[in-house]
């Protein structure tokens, strides 16, 4: 079972890392002709990576925009942070000291983060109007990733697996080894849930995340007297 697993994380996250990287090299690349931010906007670069830092943080336009809404997903990407954060003390040795600090959270942000989730996947049925454009897609998006919460939350409190030998497998794949790895079922279904997640997620709408700081509306300057916007495009046309 080891080598099957070690098999699946190498290939997904290659999978992962490249499809991602051809992801943002098509953000970064995709030509932005008009000067269209969201107002009211900031009028400096000072001012853009303040509006950018409050949306990750804070999520400020779907707070305006829906309560609800807000509330389901700013708990559930808080969880993911803290679980995410928790889980590095399977990655260094010595275990860092911020990492140690957050373990007792990041316990309760499993909770958090299925409960953000399980909020989120209600509302694709209870919303007329949200029911109506959800497709297939969105709904098993939500569901491998409570699979992967509910997973996770199962190890600690309903059946506890070796995470010292977990640890030892983790980090032997950083130095090309498969090392033993615990025999339970519950381990092996959460690993290749996350290999799933990890697989789909260059593809799949969860690319909001880096897809923000390309949009531009959130990270032009609103200055469109004071300079005038050119694509490259554009500009190339006006030295010729």
């Amino acid at each position: 079972m080891a080598a099957i697993l070690a098999g699946l994380l190498y290939a997904s996250a290659a999978v992962f890392v490249a499809g991602l990287a051809w992801r943002i090299r098509q953000y970064a690349t995709t030509p932005a002709p008009l000067k269209i931010p969201t107002t009211p906007a900031p009028t400096t670069r000072g001012g853009v990576a303040v509006r950018l830092a409050r949306e990750v943080v804070l999520f400020e336009s779907l707070f305006k925009a829906s309560l609800w809404t807000w509330l389901f997903g700013w708990t559930f990407h808080a969880g993911l942070a803290l679980v995410l954060a928790r889980h590095l003390r399977y990655f260094t040795d010595p275990v860092w000291d911020w990492v140690a600090f957050v373990q007792p959270f990041g316990v309760y942000a499993g909770f958090a983060m299925a409960a953000g989730l399980a909020g989120l996947w209600a509302r694709r049925f209870l919303v007329d109007r949200i029911r109506y454009i959800s497709t297939p897609s969105d709904h098993l998006m939500l569901a491998l990733l409570l699979a992967i919460a509910a997973s996770g939350l199962a190890m600690k409190y309903v059946a506890h697996t070796d995470i010292v030998a977990v640890k030892s497998f983790i980090r032997g794949l950083f130095v090309l080894q498969v090392r033993e790895i615990p025999a339970d079922p519950l381990l092996a279904v959460h690993l290749a849930l996350v290999c799933a997640l990890m697989l789909v997620f260059p593809f799949s709408k969860l690319l909001h995340a880096p897809g923000l700081f390309f949009s531009p509306g959130r990270n032009q300057v609103d200055d469109p007297r004071e300079r005038r916007h050119l694509a490259e495009w554009a500009a190339r046309l006006e030295t010729k």
